[in-house]
């Protein structure tokens, strides 16, 4: 007999489903009317990337994820449990193409993310996931995360915590995607990314990673089509679990962090 926590996980699932083909739908018609914009006025427009998704939009099913979802703490009823963000700006950064491969993919890397909330330690998957460690290398070494907001938390069917958009606002990214890696690691089982598991976000789309990545602090069934490259430390996970505890600002499982969560300084390291 289905349990009525499996009913709710699997309602979930089936609107994230929904949900990112209604925004593909929506990307395609975007990208006709630009193309139509651009030919009229003569004018190549560069587009910002398209918005990346891991979980349930905010504005589709209002009614339903409120039937579904225990809402989170109200920001005005949630104490900041994390700190002031370091001086600095975030670097609006572009690039034409994905960098060339230079890691070493028998080697051993981690990245290190200085939040305002504590640091993150992540066992990075060079040999399983090399394009996407060595963009990360790359992006890190450039100070693209710097000073950048997490700017999603869900806790509604799934469990992460999204970074990587210098923008905050769900849209940004660095000018180039990568390929998909590593769809088939043993730690995926039964669709399930299990707590700990750092992956990439997309737009559904095959192929569409570019910066933003999520972390998952409970297991999260999702369809097997995320990126995993790396593992967060036992420590780094008491820092989710911390940023999870205060909420997000909707109350409906879906939202920007109650927590003030900023990359002050991430860097990838090699071991």
């Amino acid at each position: 007999m289905v349990t009525q926590e499996q009913r709710k996980r699997q309602l979930a699932r089936e609107k994230f489903l929904r949900q990112q083909q209604r925004r593909t739908a929506s990307r395609r018609k975007a990208r006709a009317r630009n193309a139509v914009i651009a030919s009229v006025l003569g004018v190549i427009v560069v587009g910002s990337l398209a918005l990346y998704t891991t979980g349930v939009l905010k504005d589709d099913d209002k009614t339903n994820a409120a039937a579904e979802t225990t809402p989170s703490p109200s920001p005005s009823a949630v104490k900041d449990p994390c700190e002031k963000p370091a001086e600095g700006a975030v670097k609006t950064q572009t690039w034409k193409k994905e960098p060339a491969v230079t890691i070493d993919k028998s080697a051993k890397y981690a990245m290190k993310l200085a939040t305002t909330c504590g640091d993150i330690d992540i066992a990075l998957k060079a040999s399983a996931a090399p394009h996407t460690v060595n963009s990360f290398s790359f992006l890190a070494g450039k100070g693209y995360f710097d000073h950048t907001k997490c700017h999603r938390l869900t806790t509604n069917g799934i469990f992460v915590l999204q970074c990587g958009d210098p923008t905050g606002t769900g849209s940004g990214g660095p000018g180039y995607t990568i390929p998909d890696e590593n769809l088939k690691d043993a730690s995926l089982k039964a669709n399930v990314y299990p707590a700990g598991t750092v992956a990439m976000a997309n737009t559904g789309q095959p192929g569409s990673g570019g910066s933003q990545f999520f972390l998952v602090f409970e297991d999260s069934q999702l369809p097997p089509s995320y990126t995993p490259f790396g593992t967060v430390s036992e420590s780094g996970m008491a820092v989710l679990k911390k940023i999870a505890a205060a909420g997000e600002n909707t109350g409906a499982g879906d939202g920007a962090p109650n927590a003030t969560v900023v990359i002050d300084k991430a860097t990838v390291s090699k071991s």
